[in-house]
């Protein structure tokens, strides 16, 4: 590249940094994802490495953020908040710690703290004596916005600093991530979708807007957690590593991340990165990656600063859960119930590990929340890391030759006519008998969490569906070996496979086989609930209206669509047919002939057990006499807390409703805790 083809670039580079950062830091609504915008600076960083007289004072590289918004009042911090350096790999984690090492003479292995990298907004703390007496953001990495009161009504902020083990220092400056639950803000959108109100993209996004409302009772009703991981000036005592810091911080009382750990070299700090990716998706809160620090303070002085990062810390990212695509074309997808979903078909692009060319865009109504159209360029991400979705639409990379979609009023499938009913989302084929449904109802009612039928997959049902040999989900227990041979790719051990699989799902407990049929709003802890009061299909089928809605956890829109399932004559003959077939109808979840200590208890279980399922334990609590409920409400006896805890931990708190460990629950079961899985 010549030096006026990177002059050129360089300042194309810099407009959109600068464009981005104010999306991400001002607006908080960023129209990239971090990924893309890691890219971007990696590459002005480089072009600015190959040619420095082209590095200018106002380049994104010789600041840290954005300016404040005007509506607050600036705050100086006494030391810059910087932000880190990124690191995509091994390879480059090892670069950093060779560099640290060689930095400071040392020839063995350095000690570092490694912590979850929070996905939240980060704040500095000012606590006078004890206390806490200002907060801004971090701004541009030199002033702030202040946002003190706003920060007051956050719980997990102490206002003033425990002293009983530690005397308060003179100044302390404390610096961390006020973050959003994944469940907390999942609610909060509904609660706005509900309230007409635009919906937050993701938490990060929820926390930054929450804290910086000029409102500070809006922030009160917004459910943020802050978490400390850093300080700025501390006046008074003194400390030899990061690790005694953080420690220090747990006993004024403020809080700091359960999984931060002391990692004796690379290695560890490799192993470490490995267990937080494994745990990523089961935490509460968002993160992308762990950020290292060298643990000597006075090895982080020896290493010292760049203009906008500490040489002693670095930020060891995971692979990008967001890309950036383009919608090729979007079409319309037949589910079981009927409902037409609009897919967005993609460029294929790396997400999370996975190639990706399919999103789910949910109906008509979020097709036009989004504004996505055919042609434009998306952000999508997967959701869980599992489910593909688009997140948002590049507004900026519009050409204006793109198209909007709307939903056919005609099935794709069948051509049937198309309705939305009043009060529903989702668009409907009203043809029972199309093709499309029956191959999904199929594919549901085989599926591990149903009736799991293995090696019954979509392709091997569209055949099936194909060639009239299904017409309905007990079809599929009048198949015959000589049946299956005569299909594609079927040998005469496979086809046996297949038959033997069906054999066995006859098996299958009644709140399985309930939830298989796919009745709607009866997921498969609502069959648990109805299996279990009425204790076989031949009661749940002569169960009123009143019956139903009698039923803890049971409400009009579940007893209503139980009611009319068990009123259609073609779903009453398609349970005698399966009867008939050998599936095991009646058999409803044995109670305990003995003591029942949990009689008239209602649990709610949140959190990773370690002896049991959360089914399992489900289930035991309804063998021995008590009530599994899915929701916390004053109602609820217990919450049973395993590993990392949910909101439901949170809504417990609130209502004052007693919380229990896993061995606190198995004594009251009576059931030996030395028997706990491995």
């Amino acid at each position: 590249m010549t030096r006026e083809e990177a002059q050129k670039r360089l300042e194309e580079l810099r407009e959109l940094i600068h464009y981005h950062n104010y999306r991400y830091y001002v607006l908080d609504s960023p129209e990239i994802p971090d990924a893309e915008y890691d890219r971007l600076f990696q590459e002005l960083l480089e072009l600015e490495k190959q040619f420095p007289e082209l590095v200018t004072p106002d380049s994104p590289s010789q600041r840290v953020g954005a300016p404040p918004l005007e509506e607050f009042e600036t705050v100086a911090h006494t030391i810059p908040m910087l932000s880190l350096d990124n690191a995509f790999s091994t390879e480059e984690i090892r670069d950093f710690d060779e560099r640290c090492r060689r930095l400071l003479g040392v020839s063995g292995p350095l000690e570092y703290v490694a912590e979850p990298k929070l996905d939240g907004l980060a704040i500095e703390l000012v606590y006078e004596n004890g206390i806490f007496t200002v907060g801004s953001t971090r701004g541009d990495g030199f002033t702030g916005e202040n946002v003190t009161q706003n920060l007051r009504t956050i719980k997990s902020i102490p206002l003033r600093l425990i002293t009983r083990e530690l005397p308060a220092p003179e100044r302390l400056e404390v610096r961390g991530e006020v973050i959003m639950e994944v469940e907390a803000f999942r609610r909060l959108n509904r609660e706005r979708e509900a309230r007409g109100e635009p919906l937050f993209a993701n938490p990060r996004n929820a926390a930054a807007g929450s804290v910086r409302q000029l409102d500070p009772s809006v922030t009160a009703s917004r459910p943020l957690d802050m978490y400390c991981y850093g300080y700025g000036q501390i006046l008074g005592p003194t400390f030899a590593t990061h690790l005694e810091v953080l420690e220090a911080f747990r006993k004024w009382g403020l809080k700091v991340n359960p999984y931060v750990q002391l990692c004796r070299g690379v290695e560890e700090v490799e192993a470490y990165h490995r267990r937080m990716a494994e745990m990523r998706e089961k935490l509460p809160y968002e993160i992308d990656g762990i950020v290292v620090k060298v643990n000597r303070l006075d090895y982080q002085q020896r290493l010292g600063q760049k203009t906008r990062s500490p040489r002693w810390a670095i930020a060891w990212k995971f692979e990008a859960r967001q890309e950036i695509t383009q919608v090729v074309d979007i079409v319309a997808q037949v589910g079981r119930t009927g409902a037409l979903t609009p897919v967005a078909i993609l460029k294929p692009v790396r997400v999370a590990g996975v190639v990706v060319s399919r999103a789910t865009l949910h109906n008509q109504d979020e097709v036009d929340r989004l504004g996505v159209r055919i042609g434009d360029w998306v952000v999508v991400q997967r959701a869980g890391d599992v489910i593909p979705e688009i997140v948002s639409v590049v507004t900026s990379r519009r050409t204006g030759e793109e198209k909007p979609y709307r939903l056919p009023d005609r099935c794709p499938v069948c051509g049937a006519k198309v309705v939305r009913l009043e009060g529903e989302v989702a668009h409907r084929c009203t043809n029972a008998s199309c093709p499309a449904q029956l191959k999904e109802r199929i594919k549901h009612f085989a599926s591990k969490r149903a009736m799991d039928i293995d090696g019954l997959g979509e392709k091997l049902i569209d055949q099936l569906v194909d060639k009239g040999l299904v017409k309905d989900v007990a079809d599929l227990y009048y198949l015959k070996k000589e049946d299956l041979v005569k299909l594609e790719r079927m040998g005469e051990k496979s086809a046996q496979n297949i038959i033997d699989a069906i054999e066995a799902s006859k098996e299958r407990p009644p709140d399985r086989i309930l939830f298989a049929l796919g009745i709607r709003h009866v997921g498969e802890h609502m069959a648990r609930v109805l299996m279990n009061h009425f204790g076989s299909f031949e009661a749940l089928k002569r169960a009123s209206y009143e019956d139903l809605i009698t039923v803890p956890e049971v409400g009009p829109t579940v007893a209503e669509s139980v009611l009319s399932f068990f009123q259609q004559p073609e779903n009453l003959a398609l349970l005698d047919r399966l009867a008939k077939a050998g599936v095991r109808l009646e058999r409803a979840a044995p109670v305990a002939a003995g003591p029942r200590p949990l009689e008239g208890k209602t649990f709610v279980f949140t959190g990773a057990l370690a002896s049991m399922s959360r089914e399992e334990a489900e289930e035991l609590v309804q063998r021995l006499g008590g009530r599994a409920a899915s929701s916390v409400s004053r109602k609820t006896d217990y919450v049973v807390v395993g590993a990392n805890p949910g909101s439901k931990a949170e809504r417990a708190r609130e209502l004052g409703v007693p919380m229990i460990s896993e061995e606190e629950f198995l004594r009251m079961a009576g059931v030996a805790t030395e028997n706990k899985r491995e």
